[in-house]
Parts: structure tokens; sequence; C-alpha cells
């Protein structure tokens, strides 16, 4: 990571931490209510995550990735990815006047299974797109990845495993998974809580758009917060391997306390550079478009405080 994002990251962090008050205007309590509403609940028969372990591993890629995205699609998450939690941004003007944004991200990446039995599943690019869209969702930028990093609670030790073919295998998948979990429960760190460190993350980047059928990663920072793996787009859109991790932000964020479009403030010139280190990215809305999403619910927010207040 530069030094100067660094600093100013920190600085965002030390400024708004985790548990600040909420900016004036809408709660993210209510825009969290309204965000949770396209995630479907999850089955009372749904697998666990050992059990869907066991469904998929004779299965090649393809018919994988179609496993993974009917149980994500289902709602077969556990619930506590439904504990979003805020992620803040600051940027004064030269003016001297201050922009706050307040991002609701999931505390982990996306999984399969419950609270207590739960594999944390890489995917496809394709997979997570498709699965962010039907939840009213979408992938993190780089900036975004470094700024949970440092407000993070919670910092697991990236964990390597022996490179080669097996590493897309789901062999390597559950044996991450496990090492994982393990190092969590040694730190004493909470279901539901933010935490980073442990997966590389599925990033959007305006790399995808010069290079389409490409697949974007970014992260898995050391406890210092270099982060292992650059921005990179190697490998292909159907690429997946066991350090991959597809955490989901909301489509809606607060702006100075009230509710505005993410896709918005990635096109905007004035304010993309909040979330983007790379300038705008008008593309973002054109691509999560391809996979059904539909996005700006910033009316359906201010109805729901409306009707709340009554006459």
């Amino acid at each position: 990571m530069k030094a100067g994002v660094l600093i100013v990251l920190l600085a965002v962090a030390i400024l708004f931490p985790a548990a600040s008050p909420a900016f004036s205007g809408v709660e993210p309590g209510d825009l969290q209510a309204v965000l949770l509403r396209r995630i479907p609940p999850r089955p009372a028969r749904a697998p666990s995550g050992s059990e869907f372990v066991k469904a998929i591993l004779g299965l090649d890629k393809g018919r994988r990735e179609e496993a993974i995205g009917r149980e994500l699609a289902a709602g077969n998450i556990p619930e506590f990815l439904r504990n979003l939690k805020q992620v803040r941004f600051s940027r004064r003007s030269a003016g001297g006047g201050e922009t706050a944004l307040t991002l609701l991200a999931m505390p982990d990446y996306l999984a399969i299974g419950s609270d207590d039995d739960y594999l944390l599943i890489p995917m496809s690019l394709r997979t997570a797109l498709d699965a962010a869209a039907n939840y009213g969702f979408l992938l993190p930028t780089r900036r975004i990845v470094d700024a949970i990093f440092l407000q993070s609670p919670y910092h697991l030790k990236p964990q390597p495993l022996p490179a080669g073919p097996r590493m897309r295998s789901t062999a390597y998948y559950e044996e991450h998974n496990r090492r994982i979990l393990q190092q969590r429960l040694s730190l004493c760190c909470p279901l539901g809580g933010l935490i980073s460190g442990h997966k590389k993350d599925l990033v959007l980047t305006g790399r995808l758009e010069r290079r389409p059928g490409q697949i974007a990663i970014y992260g898995w920072h050391d406890r210092s917060g270099n982060p292992i793996q650059p921005l990179s787009t190697v490998h292909g859109g159907a690429y997946a391997d066991y350090s991959h991790g597809a955490r989901l932000i909301a489509d809606t964020a607060l702006l100075d306390g009230r509710p505005r479009s993410v896709y918005e403030i990635l096109e905007d010139p004035g304010l993309a550079s909040l979330l983007s280190d790379e300038g705008p990215l008008a593309f973002v809305r054109r691509l999560m478009a391809r996979h059904g999403a539909l996005p700006g619910r910033g009316d359906q927010i201010s109805r729901l405080r409306s009707e709340a207040s009554g006459p």
C-alpha cells in the first residue's frame, strides 16, 4: 500500500471509529433494513457448509459454480453476513467544508451455510456479480478494500497454501476455510464483527472495462497493512482459487447523512475519489446491469423515513 494512501485512511479510521455516532439524517439502521430486503431468508432445509462441501466434492468447476450460484440465490448464507458494518470515508474541500460518506459492507466474505457451520466460498466473477446483483449489492474497489482493512477491529494473518493445480480444488477451499476458522477462534473474533486479512478480494477496477473477460483481485493484507496481492487482472473471469473472497457492499450509501446511490458516487468526478483511486468508474453501472442489478434505492429509503415519522 502506498504510504500516502495509508496515512489518509488511517486518519479516516481515527476520525470515524466503528463505534462513533451515526451522521445526521437517515440512520444506518434504517438504511440496513431496506438494503437487506432483497436477500432471501435462509431456507430451513438449506445445507450447512460441511454438507455443501460433500455435495460439490466430485463436481467439475462449471457444475460447482452452478451449485454455488444456486445456494447464494436461495439465500443460503450465514445470518451474521446480514449484520452490515459501517465503513467511513471523509474528505475536506479547499474551502474547508467536509464531505462524509458511510458505506455498509458485509462483515466477512460470502459464505454458504449457517452461523454454526459455514464455508467461505471462492467463486468466479460472474457468480459473484450475479449474487451481488440479486442482493442489491456490488463488489468493492481497491480503496474500499483498504478502508475495510484499516477500520476492521479484527485482522487475520494471511495463510497461503502450497501453489499448484490443487489451489482451485474444493479440498483446498475446505482446508483454507478450516484454517481461517481456527485462527478466528484463537483470536476471539466474534461472528458478525468486521474482519479482514484472510482473503484476496474480488474488486471493481477500470481495468475490467479495458480488459473484458478478466477477473480483478487485490488485497490479502498482512498485519502491517501491506497487500500481498497487488491489483491484478491476469486471470480470466472464470478463475477462482482458495485464496479469493467476495465481500459485498451495499449499492446505497449515506452521503452527509442522506441516501445516495454508490453508482452515482462512482460516476461523479467530484465524488468518485472518496471510493476510487482510479477516478470515476462509470462502467460499473453497466457491468452490474448486465447481471440484473436495479441500482438506486434512495427514494425507497426516503419513503420509509416519511412513513415512519407519520403525519
